[in-house]
């Protein structure tokens, strides 16, 4: 154990930002990578770059994942809000944000993922326990005289296996045992098969066959109990399970894989002709494959290293196209303020604006000179109305005072030279000339006789 004095320190390191950066990074990288890591995404958004971001969270913590373009589009199924997903990655640091992110390499959903998980999780164990090493596994005989086969009756696996033997090796023992390969019961049948022909010792290899389908139909041959029957199998066992693409545990069970069942049947019988062929060919073979083993491994060799100066130059672009995704969403916030401001500020000088405009206010003095001009005509009216009334009035009063209309009831004026009425016959002297007033007209009259004084 090393000891460290707590009175001084013999050599102090002094860290720059980007040394410690790049320090933590090396250490999440060299014990977190190719992790699975299971939860929820939340947060999706995809960068104008092509890169997708996300946070994915479960109950308890939450850490945020980028997906880089190239690998986005290669996903199966594109990452949506609410999704419970497997997601497959290293641990990175974004040493602007000093944050650590999981970089994406793989999603896949929940359902088939959990599958996905238990399948490499049992691998695993039983590769601990030594059931898959090759040092374990027996080989087949070369010329198989009785063969052992477990399928299920229905199906074209067992039509095919049998034309495929019989035109390549004519009259071997077949033996099948029926069994259920899917669904409920399918597991203990698999295994009685297997301890069946282990047990009596017939067979000369046993061959489990089955179709192709999903991983949840082909799941019979995913479980423990099938791995340790084969296993135990005194037998050698051909595992021929789905079309090529299918990978079981029963397969790295077996004795030897084929990648179908109708494979099987010419992988564990050879032909006549083959034989010969292949003792004719052995050396020519032989040569080709040691130079094409030599030729794959130097183009391999060649591969790696531009892949990994392709891998190392991608996650250097990729981390600045990181950061230049930061400073986009930065200056869109920067813009969205100062759109903002300068909306606020239009608002404010147009308000001023319209405080100050003299069209509202000539309005306002038009329609108040419109009501005065309606107000004065009213006004107008009303007195022109009055001053009528009071003008009927008068003239009444005028009429009934006019002496015409007291000369219209007969009577008459007389008016001497001067024009002065005469009241009293005193007032014309005798030969005086005196004008008599009609209702309409008027004569002259001399007075020729005068009353005596």
């Amino acid at each position: 154990m090393e000891q460290y004095s707590l009175g001084f320190v013999s050599e102090r390191r002094i860290f720059s930002l980007r040394e410690l950066s790049d320090g933590i990074r090396s250490a999440l990288e060299s014990r977190f990578t190719n992790i699975w890591v299971a939860g929820e995404i939340s947060g999706v958004k995809l960068a104008p770059s092509g890169h997708c971001y996300f946070t994915l969270k479960d109950a308890d913590a939450q850490i945020k994942g980028v997906c880089w373009k190239l690998t986005y589009m290669r996903l199966r199924f594109k990452p949506k809000d609410g999704l419970q997903v497997l997601v497959r990655g290293r641990v990175d640091i974004y040493e602007q944000r000093s944050e650590y992110q999981l970089t994406v390499e793989a999603i896949e959903p929940q359902g088939f993922g959990a599958l996905q998980l238990a399948f490499e999780q049992l691998k695993q164990r039983l590769l601990e326990e030594g059931l898959f090493d090759p040092a374990r596994k027996r080989e087949l005989p070369r010329y198989p005289r009785r063969i052992g086969l477990i399928t299920s009756l229905q199906g074209a696996v067992i039509r095919d296996f049998l034309q495929i033997l019989d035109r390549r090796f004519p009259g071997l023992h077949i033996r099948v045992f029926p069994a259920r390969v899917q669904g409920t019961g399918s597991v203990e049948d698999v295994t009685r098969g297997l301890r069946y022909f282990s047990d009596i010792e017939w067979a000369d290899v046993v061959v489990v066959a089955r179709g192709g389908g999903s991983l949840e139909d082909l799941w019979t041959f995913n479980e423990e109990a099938v791995a340790r029957a084969i296993v135990a199998c005194r037998v050698p066992v051909v595992s021929a399970i789905g079309h090529e693409t299918d990978i079981t545990i029963a397969d790295f069970a077996a004795d030897l894989r084929a990648p179908t069942p109708s494979a099987a049947a010419e992988l564990i019988v050879c032909t006549r002709q083959e034989l010969l062929d292949r003792v004719a060919m052995l050396h020519n073979r032989m040569l080709q494959r040691m130079r094409l083993r030599v030729a794959v491994l130097a183009r391999r060799l060649q591969e790696q290293g531009i892949e990994r100066a392709t891998t190392l130059l991608h996650r250097m672009v990729a981390r600045r196209m990181q950061r230049v995704d930061d400073a986009g969403q930065r200056l869109n916030s920067a813009l969205r303020l100062l759109l903002a401001t300068g909306a606020r500020r239009l608002r404010d000088l147009d308000g001023k604006l319209r405080y100050f405009d003299l069209r509202p206010r000539l309005n306002r003095d038009r329609q108040r000179l419109q009501l005065a001009s309606a107000r004065s005509t009213t006004l107008v009216r009303f007195l022109l109305a009055r001053r009528r009334e009071h003008f009927s009035v008068l003239e009444a009063r005028l009429q009934q005072l006019n002496p015409r209309l007291v000369l219209s009831r007969g009577y008459a004026i007389v008016l001497n030279e001067s024009g002065e009425i005469v009241k009293q016959a005193s007032s014309a002297p005798q030969g005086g000339d005196l004008r008599i007033l009609f209702t309409s007209d008027a004569v002259h009259a001399r007075v020729t006789e005068s009353p005596a004084k």
